[in-house]
């Protein structure tokens, strides 16, 4: 006879309160800026291309789980879709969401005027 390897429901772990819960993208148009598909705990992102042609992902998450707030990102990205998220350019962190968004869309058109470099100064 089989034996019944089913785990009842009761015995199942549940879900913490404390687990990272997912943002809700928010759809923020950026003149030249290409919007993409958002992650878990994406506020908001998009792809940038600086005057040389470089393009660049910058993102703002969640990441108040770990205790650092909302975090604005900025990553290289190689052959038109690839995104380096291990080789972070800048990032900085908002307290709040609002304060986040601002920052993204700042650090966005900052990129596109070519000036990334006081990007990176300012980290």
């Amino acid at each position: 006879m089989l034996k019944n390897d089913a785990v009842p429901n009761d015995s199942l772990p549940s879900t913490s309160t404390n687990a990272p819960q997912p943002s809700q993208a928010r759809a923020i148009e950026i003149p030249n800026a290409l919007p993409m598909h958002p992650q878990v705990l994406d506020v908001v992102r998009h792809t940038v291309i600086d005057p040389d042609g470089k393009r660049f992902v910058v993102a703002t998450y969640n990441d108040k789980n770990i205790g650092r707030g909302y975090v604005t990102a900025v990553f290289p990205q190689q052959n038109d879709y690839l995104t380096m998220v291990r080789m972070t350019i800048c990032e900085f962190i908002s307290l709040t969401e609002e304060k986040a968004v601002k920052r993204h869309v700042t650090v966005v058109q900052t990129i596109q005027q070519g000036r990334l470099e006081e990007l990176i100064k300012t980290k």
